[in-house]
């Protein structure tokens, strides 16, 4: 399942801190490791569990390759899950925003 890749990646401190990282900018592979006190191969699984996770994205040019932040499939995965563990969300704050409104105007 999607939702589970996400949240594996999501569980590693380095993987997290890749995705802030690339929230600013892309970077290329190298750019990347250098950030990190870790070997390259232990950078490039963590990228790959990322890129499986759908949560960024790869281009090669010329001998570089770049990794950016799929931001919008974070966000969406994200909200979907939280509307999958409380799918009464919306009417509750529209039910809370209504009984704010009627005790006002009492």
């Amino acid at each position: 399942m999607a939702l589970d890749r996400v949240f594996e990646a999501l569980a590693s401190r380095p993987r997290r801190e890749i995705l802030a990282y690339l929230s600013a900018q892309e970077l290329t592979a190298g750019e990347i490791a250098g950030r990190f006190a870790m070997s390259a191969p232990a950078v490039s699984r963590h990228l790959s569990i990322l890129e499986t996770a759908g949560l960024v994205s790869s281009e090669r040019r010329g001998q570089y390759v770049y990794y950016r932040l799929n931001s919008d499939n974070l966000v969406n995965t994200l909200t979907g899950f939280a509307f999958e563990i409380c799918p009464h969300g919306r009417p509750l704050k529209r039910e809370s925003r209504q009984l704010r409104s009627t005790k006002r105007n009492a």
